[in-house]
C-alpha cells in the first residue's frame, strides 16, 4: 500500500494571469502578456489571449465547491500584482475584497490557499521602466508583498514569492517565449539576480509583518541533471548545469549565498551582474522556510558541441542529450521521468538541510482530449492517472526515507489558458468547454485522485481508472 501522513497536503496549482480572465476589469492595469497581446496577437496559439481563461474572476465560488467536492484540502495560485496595485502605488479596494472573498471561500470550506506573489505576469508600467533588469523593480517589488502581506495575512499563512523564476529569465532573456524576447546572456544573468534579490526583499518584508506567524518560501523548477555519461566531459556539463539551472536558485534562497563556483565561471566568462555591497547581507538574512518545487522532466546533457569564450549562451557550457531509452509525452514533448522526482527529494534531505518541500507542480500536457469523452461526458484520462501513480510511488518512496516533504499539487484544477500556447495542451483535474468558458466537467483523473485523498494513499496494484 502506498500511504501518506494524515496531514499530507493534497491540491492542484494554478496562477492569476492564467486562472483569472477579467484582464482589464475593476481597475486592473495591463500586464506584459494583456500588451504583448495587444502588440502582436498573431503569436498566441488560434489567436487566444489572456482575457480568455477560466473565469476564476467571476465563478470562483464555484470552483471552491468542485475542489471540495473532490476532496482536495489546499490549493495554490497567485495574485495579480497589476490588479492589486496597478499603478505600483496605489491599493484598488475591489481588487482587495475579491480576493479576500476568494481566499475566505476556500479557508471556509477546509482549503488551504498557498498564495505566490508572481507568476510571469510583470506590470505593464514596470516593464516600460526595464522590468527586472532595472534596480527599481527590487523595492518596487518588496512594496507590493508588504501590501499583500497587510491586507491578506490574517487569512494566508503560507506564502510564496515567486513562480519558475528561471523560467521568465530563461524564456525571456534567452529565448522569445516571453516578453521582452531578448537573447542576451549578460542581462539574463542580470534579470535572475534581480529577481532573487527582489524575492530576498519580500522575505524580509514578510518577516517585519504585521502577520508573520505563517511561512514563506518559493517555488522553484527542480530537475536532476543527468550526464550522457561518466566522461570527464559530459560529468563537467553536467556539473556545469547544474550550477547555472539549479544552484544558482535553490542554494541562494535555501543557503542565503550564491554557490563560488558559479561566481568565479561567471567571472571567468565576463558575465558577472552588477551588484551593491548591502545584498550579501539580504541573501543572508533571508531564507525560506519551505520549497515548492515544479518537477516535469530531468535535464540530460553532454559536452558542448562547440566551444565558446567568453560564453554567449548557456550551450557553450553543455548541449542536450537525447536519451534513446527515454518514456515521452508526445504532446508535450517532455520526458516522463518519475524517478527524477525522488531524486530530487533525497537531494533536498542530504544537500539542503531535509528542508521542509512540497511538490508544487506536476503535471501532463494533452492535446485533443476530447477524442477520450465517453457517453457521460467525462475525459477518460488513463494517462494522466497513470502519470500521478508513477509519480506518487516515487514521492512516497522518498518520504519513506526521510525527505521532508509535506504535499503535492497537480498542475492544474481546471484546464487553464497557458500563455503563447492557449488551450492546445490540457491540463486540468477538469475540463473547461471552449464554447462555454464557466462550463466546468470532471475527469477520470478526478475522480482517481479523490478516493486516493479520501483513502490516503492506494495499492500498488491498484487497477482503478476514475
Amino acid at each position: 500500500m502506498i500511504t501518506f501522513s494524515k496531514d499530507f497536503l493534497w491540491g492542484a496549482a494554478a496562477s492569476a494571469p492564467q486562472t483569472e480572465g477579467a484582464a482589464l476589469v475593476d481597475g486592473k492595469s495591463p500586464t506584459v502578456w494583456d500588451k504583448w497581446f495587444e502588440l502582436e496577437p498573431e503569436l498566441f496559439y488560434e489567436g487566444v489571449g489572456p482575457e480568455q481563461t477560466s473565469n476564476t474572476y467571476y465563478q470562483y465560488k464555484e470552483d471552491v465547491a468542485l475542489m471540495k467536492k473532490m476532496a482536495l484540502n489546499s490549493y495554490r495560485t497567485s495574485i495579480s500584482w497589476a490588479r492589486i496595485l496597478p499603478d505600483g502605488r496605489a491599493v484598488n479596494v475591489k481588487a482587495v475584497q475579491f480576493y479576500r472573498d476568494y481566499f475566505q471561500e476556500m479557508k471556509s470550506n477546509g482549503i488551504e490557499p498557498i498564495i505566490n506573489l508572481f507568476h510571469f505576469d510583470m506590470p505593464w508600467w514596470l516593464m516600460e521602466k526595464g522590468g527586472w533588469e532595472t534596480r527599481e523593480s527590487i523595492e518596487a517589488f518588496a512594496f507590493y508583498a508588504q501590501v499583500v502581506f497587510e491586507q491578506f495575512g490574517d487569512i494566508i499563512k503560507k506564502w510564496t514569492t515567486f513562480n519558475e523564476p528561471l523560467v521568465h529569465v530563461e524564456c525571456g532573456y534567452l529565448g522569445e517565449a516571453h516578453y521582452p524576447k531578448v537573447v542576451d546572456f549578460t542581462r539574463a544573468i542580470q534579470v535572475g539576480y534581480h529577481t532573487l534579490l527582489a524575492h530576498a526583499m519580500a522575505v524580509n518584508r514578510y518577516k517585519n509583518s504585521k502577520y508573520n506567524d505563517g511561512e514563506i518560501g518559493i517555488i522553484l523548477n527542480l530537475s536532476p541533471v543527468y550526464p550522457k555519461s561518466t566522461h570527464v566531459e559530459d560529468k563537467k556539463a553536467a556539473h556545469i548545469t547544474d550550477l547555472i539551472y539549479i544552484r544558482s536558485f535553490l542554494d541562494t534562497v535555501v543557503h542565503g549565498y550564491f554557490p563560488e563556483e558559479l561566481i568565479q565561471l561567471f567571472k571567468t566568462h565576463q558575465l558577472l551582474p552588477k551588484v551593491e555591497e548591502e545584498d550579501k547581507e539580504i541573501f543572508q538574512r533571508n531564507i525560506v522556510d519551505f520549497l515548492g518545487v515544479n518537477y516535469y522532466q530531468p535535464l540530460r546533457v553532454q559536452r558542448p558541441k562547440k566551444e565558446q569564450f567568453p560564453a554567449q549562451f548557456p550551450s557553450a557550457f553543455a548541449s542536450h542529450y537525447d536519451w534513446p531509452n527515454k518514456k515521452i509525452n508526445p504532446y508535450r514533448g517532455w520526458e516522463i521521468y518519475p524517478e527524477g522526482i525522488y531524486d530530487l527529494g533525497m537531494r533536498l534531505k542530504n544537500e539542503y538541510k531535509n528542508i521542509s518541500w512540497y511538490v508544487s507542480e506536476n503535471g501532463m500536457g494533452v492535446s485533443e482530449e476530447e477524442r477520450f469523452l465517453d457517453e457521460s461526458g467525462v475525459v477518460q484520462d488513463s494517462y494522466r492517472i497513470d502519470f500521478l501513480k508513477e509519480h506518487l510511488i516515487m514521492l512516497q518512496k522518498a518520504i519513506s526515507e526521510g525527505s521532508n516533504c509535506f504535499g503535492y499539487h497537480m498542475w492544474t484544477f481546471v484546464d487553464c489558458w497557458s500563455w503563447l500556447n492557449a488551450y492546445k495542451n490540457r491540463y486540468g483535474f477538469y475540463r473547461i468547454d471552449l464554447e462555454n468558458q464557466f462550463k466546468r466537467s470532471e475527469k477520470a483523473s478526478s475522480l482517481w485522485l479523490k478516493q486516493v485523498i479520501v483513502e490516503n494513499g492506494f495499492p500498488m496494484t491498484d487497477e482503478r481508472k476514475g
